[in-house]
């Protein structure tokens, strides 16, 4: 599989300025095997760098974030990047290795590969990680037979990701209250997919390919296993339920005496993740509850284009 590979003359060319991020999102967070057989998949194009992985055990849940170049033709339209063949690649292989009947844990997910974001990164465009978002589900959609459903920039009306997930039933623990196990929902969707089948299969479920500008993904532990207190905390913090604006946020049971404010910033530079500790921690108070310092799950975009550099670079030589 070359996805059109660049020729040499097209190399000659590579703008290390114009760079997209995937975020790659799996069901899978506990069978090591499994990981290092994605992350292989990943590393066979060396082009692409790994530059960030997170995963939660609780959750069950891993992040890869890969980072590449943009081609262009003459008329300056994208027409190749490396994430292509390394995306298809990693799904190809979590797809075969991973069971979404089998798997259980704290955190939502509809699919093997439950989500894969394209973020524009140093001077790519918005419009850059649409179209790169746009092929991956048609090649991920069709070749897999998995059905895609195609958010934000991607989406041909920029429907939000919570909407879709919200129609889906994504937001509804379906096994002892607060968990997720197995595959509890319709094998037929509601709605038609944007690329793939109507018909679910139950092993590999749905999955959501996006684009948008950058999220910052900030994790905030409350000390108490209320959970619906900490749940009315969450939607508090939302802007849905009329918290701080561009926040999207969830509690979802991490430890034993703990639950996690997983928050969402859809515009970190606007409502960043001290404004956001901030009002958890007031919101708490006022439960009486005990809050620890949060955490970011990612780097910043700044981070993620040195460290891209530095590895690209000793790849290289």
């Amino acid at each position: 599989m070359d996805f059109n590979s660049p020729s040499k003359d097209q190399k000659k060319t590579i703008d290390h300025s114009i760079l997209l991020c995937c975020k790659f999102f799996v069901s899978e967070a506990r069978n090591i095997e499994t990981l290092d057989a994605i992350e292989r998949a990943a590393r066979l194009n060396p082009e692409t760098v790994i530059v960030k992985k997170f995963g939660d055990l609780t959750y069950n849940r891993t992040r890869y974030n890969l980072v590449s170049y943009v081609l262009h033709d003459c008329t300056g339209n994208a027409i190749y990047s490396p994430l292509h063949q390394s995306v298809v690649a990693m799904a190809e292989v979590a797809f075969n290795t991973i069971n979404l009947e089998l798997h259980d844990g704290a955190h939502p997910r509809l699919g093997a590969v439950d989500d894969i974001v394209v973020h524009p990164l140093a001077r790519a465009s918005l419009d850059e990680a649409a179209w790169l978002a746009k092929t991956l589900a048609a090649d991920i959609g069709n070749r897999f037979n998995v059905p895609v459903f195609l958010y934000a920039a991607a989406h041909p009306t920029g429907k939000e990701l919570d909407a879709i997930r919200r129609e889906l039933g994504y937001y509804r623990p379906n096994f002892r209250g607060n968990q997720w196990a197995g595959w509890a929902m319709p094998k037929i969707l509601p709605q038609n997919p944007d690329e793939g089948p109507i018909a679910v299969s139950t092993s590999k479920g749905i999955s959501m390919i996006g684009a948008r500008p950058w999220v910052a993904l900030y994790n905030i532990r409350i000390l108490s296993e209320d959970v619906p207190t900490t749940r009315r905390i969450a939607r508090k913090v939302s802007a849905r339920g009329g918290g701080l604006p561009k926040v999207q946020a969830l509690a979802l049971v991490h430890d034993k005496d703990s639950i996690e404010i997983a928050c969402m910033l859809l515009e970190p530079n606007h409502v960043g993740a001290d404004r956001v500790q901030s009002y958890v921690e007031m919101l708490a108070a006022e439960e009486g509850l005990d809050v620890e310092k949060g955490y970011f799950t990612d780097l910043s975009p700044e981070m993620i284009i040195e460290k891209y550099m530095n590895l690209i670079s000793a790849n290289r030589s």
